[in-house]
């Protein structure tokens, strides 16, 4: 199992994190996630590939692209 780390750009509240955390929560393989909106970052555990993370979160209304 492997963390990605994505940034995460377009949050502006709770609910916000909450459609991208519920968005990346129900990609296959994700067996957690954690979005942070100070950072405007996810770290995502699990064995998902990076496109599909960035996918879901676009399916959302937000941009996602990896980050180091």
């Amino acid at each position: 199992m492997s963390e990605t780390k994505l940034t995460i750009k377009g949050m502006t509240c709770g609910h916000c994190v909450a459609a991208v955390t519920r968005a990346l929560e129900a990609v296959p393989g994700v067996t957690a996630a954690r979005v942070d909106l100070a950072r405007a970052e996810a770290i995502v555990s699990g064995t998902a590939g990076t496109q599909a993370l960035i996918r879901a979160v676009a399916d959302e209304g937000y941009e996602a692209q990896p980050s180091s």
